[in-house]
């Protein structure tokens, strides 16, 4: 089974990024190794009887506190202390190139 590159491209476009042709090649090989990697792991013995794991380990007992506001402050004084404010928020140099 291979995922055809029309397919691909048009779920890149539904993302809003595009690549070259070699790039879809290249996607394309990677889901081909995923889906026979996937086809082996379905010919295991008795594995639609495993239930999935969605942690990888137990955690009994745990339980986790609830939220409770103590020492509240005003949006003024939150903001007191920032070099730029923009709409009441505290603006931040931006980190995605």
């Amino acid at each position: 089974m291979t995922i055809e590159k029309n397919k691909l491209k048009d779920y890149a476009n539904k993302l809003m990024f595009d690549m070259n042709d070699e790039e879809y090649e290249i996607l394309q090989n990677e889901f081909a190794i995923i889906l026979k990697h996937m086809d082996l792991i379905n010919k295991i013995e008795g594995i639609s009887k495993v239930k999935p794991m969605t942690f990888p380990f137990t955690i009994e007992g745990v339980n986790l506190r609830e939220d409770v506001i103590k020492d509240k402050i005003s949006n003024e004084e939150a903001l007191s202390n920032a070099k730029e404010i923009e709409n009441g928020e505290i603006k931040v140099p931006k980190v995605v190139v």
